[in-house]
């Protein structure tokens, strides 16, 4: 970035600080010659001795751990406080800490060559403040730390213009083989001076990020809330008090920030509150513990955000750089970005009860080309939020531009500003390194606004997922921003309104220009087309859904998270990930599955061959068609025909006989093949093959029975006529008998001893009887059947 060389309005320094500076400077020309004519030796053995940690290093380390007020304005006091630590192998006596502040800076380059040189002791710096400004030191051993605090009025520091002051806390003093007093030790910081309220100020724009890593898997419990599972219990540590997501929702609540968060952040945390499960070591899931943890931090977001701006990114924060340079080739990865772009206003909706702007794009540290910005646009977005260390500016300008930047088509890059945006990387959980972070932010700030009477601006988008302390730095320094007088806050949708700077340049940069360190993150192509064969099959899968939503919703929503922006530099998991999502949906389609049948006895020309589908879902299954085919059509046919097709319904936990019509033409064995199909006639699931061994009854056999029973008719209607005819014959007798007697005759009489002589014989109610005719089949064996199995005819 260009930068003015000089500022409009300044006014020249004090008489009196320019003196005492001077008479400084004069004072010390008798030491410097004095050091010149040292000889060489003693200054070898000391640099063998206190050996430096990095160049310019001193032996002493001086860390600033706090300077407050970080903006002084008139009246105040500055003080700042921390401590110096021998870490020489030589002890340091007559020491003391001191102050010294330089002119003021004129660029922001000059701000950024400090800070990278903050604790060189070869760098003068400048005249001490002295006199009762000090903290002195008689002895400093090796190894041991001393606190120091020092205050000073504002009047003392000889501020004159506005401007951005280097602000310099030096220890001297004495080794035993260097005995005059030098610098051992310096940490240069930054003063921020602008007392009155700016003409003029900068809009800035600061975006407060709440993303998280992924945490929820695709798998659900069985019961009607459908529990989810999580991965681990990380979220639950970063929303606890004290934790990452906790510190940034309790810090930006009291901060004008534009908050801009990952939906997949707050469904995890919603499930959370209604119970959850987490995987265990092994396939058992542990009951999850933190629903009141949860709980809390959702209604504390919610207070935080009210009446404040909210971007929602897509479902999952999905890696549009990656999707723009390996996932475009892969049919169907954009519509996964679409389906997680629609999710996000519900999403929000529903958890935080404010409607959020889906407007903007936001690539990884805003590095964009000509495919990212196609990508991040396709979903309905009209922004792209990019950063100016990777959207060069080629127009020259002495000045930070405004960040809007019309790119055409209706696009508008909005172009954070680097040097604000990265101010806070690194490790702050040290006070110093805060503290020094707090005041570089401050200091590029106001430089930035010094540089034109021009209003501006200007976006900060810091690092996707500030740590603990690194939020806390951010907070400090958005608060002393925004008590300052040289800046507003305003929203990121007004800042992408602004007026272009019509000297800024739009011109996006080419693929080339991308940084190489960036694409050696991104998620491969295999890890699209991975995604793209489990849409597939879910595609397949959900057709035959009683209750479609129970599946579609939370692998498409694991999809999503699969593609997202966390899984860079992590590429071990994010493919554990991908293959977890793959082997649960493979495990839900096989419990839809036929039971696999062994050798099958067909004895006779026609017989039905059942065949069963087991559903072991919790959901009952429709729309599937299974389809019996003979491979031999000729000896066996299904339904007069080569195959047959029946519809099948299949409650949750159940299992379903089809039974099929089979006719046979010839003896011996025939192969039968049972599948499944889906009604766009796609297989579902592996076939069952088996084979029907026919055993045809010939009619020769059927002619012998039938000859057999035909026999057994005719005896038994010949045995009746001759009891029939014996039986007259008896009856005619005795009336005979009677006339000769002279008794009376007595048909009926003589019909009842007809009937009681033939029944003496044989009764109605003995078992016995001759014409009972023998049974035609045996009783059903109760055990094991044979090897064979045999249908129904």
């Amino acid at each position: 970035m260009a930068e003015a060389a000089d500022f409009q309005g300044t006014s020249p320094s004090p008489a009196r600080r320019w003196l005492r500076r001077t008479g400084v400077l004069l004072a010390g020309v008798p030491l410097l010659a004095g050091l010149l004519q040292l000889p060489a030796a003693p200054a070898a053995d000391a640099a063998g001795q206190d050996a430096p940690r990095a160049a310019g290093a001193g032996q002493v380390a001086v860390s600033v751990d706090a300077l407050t007020p970080g903006v002084p304005t008139e009246g105040d006091t500055v003080t700042v406080s921390g401590t110096v630590t021998n870490r020489g192998k030589q002890t340091v006596t007559d020491a003391h800490v001191g102050l010294s502040v330089s002119p003021p800076l004129t660029t922001r380059s000059g701000i950024d060559t400090i800070a990278r040189n903050s604790g060189d002791v070869r760098t003068p710096v400048g005249p001490e403040i002295g006199g009762k400004y000090t903290q002195e030191f008689a002895k400093l051993t090796p190894g041991v730390s001393r606190p120091f605090s020092i205050s000073v009025p504002v009047d003392e520091l000889d501020l004159g213009q506005h401007g951005v002051y280097q602000l310099a806390v030096a220890l001297a003093g004495q080794t035993a083989t260097q005995q005059w007093e030098h610098t051992l030790g310096v940490q240069r910081t930054f003063l921020p001076w602008q007392p009155e309220e700016a003409d003029t100020k900068t809009r800035t724009t600061f975006l407060w990020p709440l993303i998280s890593d992924v945490h929820v898997t695709a798998e659900t419990g069985s019961n009607e809330q459908q529990t989810p599972v999580f991965r681990d219990e990380e979220l639950a540590e970063e929303i606890a008090p004290g934790g990452r997501l906790e510190r940034m929702v309790s810090l930006g609540q009291e901060l004008d920030v534009t908050w801009v968060i990952d939906p997949d952040l707050l469904a995890s945390v919603d499930a959370m509150t209604q119970g959850y499960e987490v995987r265990g070591e092994g396939d058992e899931n542990v009951p999850g513990r933190h629903e009141q943890v949860a709980k809390r931090w959702l209604a504390q977001l919610q207070k935080a955000v009210a009446d404040k701006e909210i971007v929602a990114l897509p479902f999952g924060d999905p890696d549009l750089a990656s999707l723009a340079h390996n996932g475009t080739a892969v049919a169907g990865s954009l519509n996964h970005l679409k389906e997680a772009t629609d999710a996000a206003t519900e999403t929000v909706r529903t958890i935080l009860h404010v409607t959020p702007t889906t407007d903007f794009a936001w690539p990884v540290n805003g590095a964009v080309d000509p495919s990212i910005v196609k990508v991040a646009t396709s979903a309905g977005a009209d922004k792209v939020i990019a950063r100016s260390d990777t959207f060069n500016e080629t127009s020259g300008l002495s000045y930070t531009p405004s960040a809007p930047r019309p790119i055409g088509g209706g696009i508008t890059a909005v172009v954070a500003d680097a040097r604000l945006s990265t101010a806070f990387q690194g490790d702050m959980a040290k006070a110093s390194a805060s503290t020094l972070a707090t005041q570089r932010f401050l200091a590029q700030s106001l430089m930035l606004g010094l540089q034109t009477n021009e209003q501006r601006s200007v976006v900060v988008a810091p690092q996707r997922t500030p740590s603990a302390s690194q939020a806390q730095t951010m907070a400090d320094a958005v608060k002393a921003l925004q008590d300052g007088t040289w800046s507003e806050s305003q929203d990121l949708t007004a800042a992408a309104e602004a007026k272009p700077d019509p000297a800024a340049g739009t011109k996006i940069p080419s693929a080339s220009a991308y940084p190489s360190s960036l694409r050696k993150q991104e998620l491969p192509r295999s890890a699209f087309e991975q995604i793209a064969r489990t849409q597939h099959k879910l595609d397949k899968f959900k057709v035959i859904l009683s209750s479609a939503d129970r599946v579609v919703t939370p692998f498409g929503r694991a999809l999503n998270r699969a593609m997202s922006a966390s899984w860079r530099g992590r590429a071990p998991e994010a493919a554990t990930y991908r293959s977890g999502v793959e082997t649960y949906l493979d495990g839900l389609i096989d419990s839809v599955k036929l039971i696999e049948k062994s050798e099958t006895k067909l004895s006779g020309r026609s017989a039905t061959i059942p065949v069963t589908v087991q559903n072991n879902l919790v959901q009952g299954v429709d729309h599937l068609v299974l389809r019996l085919s003979s491979t031999n059509p000729t000896r066996l046919k299904i339904d007069g025909d080569a195959y047959q097709e029946q519809p099948v319904t299949v409650s949750g936990g159940h299992s379903q006989s089809v039974k099929f019509t089979t006719s046979a033409n010839a003896n011996g064995r025939a192969t039968v093949v049972a599948q499944l199909y889906t009604p766009d006639g796609q297989r579902y699931g592996e076939p069952v093959t088996f084979d029907v061994k026919v055993t045809e009854i010939t009619a020769t056999v059927m002619l012998v029975i039938g000859g057999g029973v035909l026999l057994l008719v005719l005896a038994g209607f010949r045995m009746y006529t001759q009891r029939k005819r014996a039986a007259a014959r008896e009856a005619a007798e005795d009336d005979l008998m009677g006339e000769e007697t002279g008794a009376p005759q007595n048909p009926e009489g003589a019909a009842e001893r007809l009937t009681e002589e033939s029944g003496s014989g044989s009764r109605a109610d003995d078992p016995h009887q001759p014409s009972d005719p023998a049974p035609d089949t045996a009783p059903e064996s109760a055990g094991p059947s044979g090897t064979g199995e045999r249908v129904d005819r």
